[in-house]
């Protein structure tokens, strides 16, 4: 379990094969079996050293993700899982990623930058405005839904501190629905048919 606070920035050192490894200073801290979040997905640790560390990918993963895009010195963003007793600072993250969402547009306003997202239809009815989601593994606030697209505000500490000051018009993102509205919507669809049938 994670927050969405990411804790630093990471360097892809190797990725395909199943396998993707990355530079970071926090990696002294990892150790095999460790969960750590990778642009929002759960990996597991399989090997620590130094300030790298590895983990498998398995091929329902990247059909989830855009992990699959990742090429040597891509940055990550990175995240420890979640410790008993730690705040938790953004929002309950699973790291089980939903699927892929593409930035459409992009405008600076003030100290802040507007950021919109499509994203793919089977996620959208999960999201709503002042909702909270996870992009590429970074909590944030909803902040419109439109159609086939949502929006978030980020600011400067979030551009700096994350991937999302490299984002462009195409970047491709991975997106979390927030944890109660993927239950919720689950037990909606499980009634409706009963509803349907109830009506024959």
């Amino acid at each position: 379990m994670f927050t969405g606070i990411v804790e630093a920035l990471g360097t892809v050192r190797h990725a395909g094969n199943g396998r993707i490894e990355v530079e970071a200073a926090m990696a002294a801290s990892l150790r095999p079996g460790d969960s750590v979040s990778v642009n929002g997905a759960c990996l597991t640790v399989t090997s620590a050293a130094g300030q790298r560390f590895s983990a498998d990918v398995m091929p329902e993963t990247l059909r989830r993700t855009g992990l699959d895009t990742l090429r040597d010195g891509s940055p990550v963003n990175l995240e420890r899982a979640l410790a008993a007793g730690d705040r938790l600072g953004g929002h309950i993250v699973s790291g089980h990623v939903d699927g892929t969402g593409t930035v459409y547009a992009l405008r600076d306003e003030s100290n802040a930058r507007l950021v919109v997202i499509s994203a793919p239809a089977s996620l959208l009815p999960m999201v709503a405005t002042k909702g909270s989601v996870a992009v590429d593994g970074i909590s944030l606030t909803v902040v419109d839904v439109e159609g086939s697209r949502f929006s978030v505000s980020l600011i400067p500490h979030t551009l700096r501190s994350t991937t999302a000051g490299a984002w462009v018009e195409g970047s491709v993102v991975n997106l979390e629905a927030d944890i109660v509205a993927r239950y919720v919507r689950r037990l909606l669809d499980a009634a409706a048919p009963a509803a349907v049938s109830g009506l024959v």
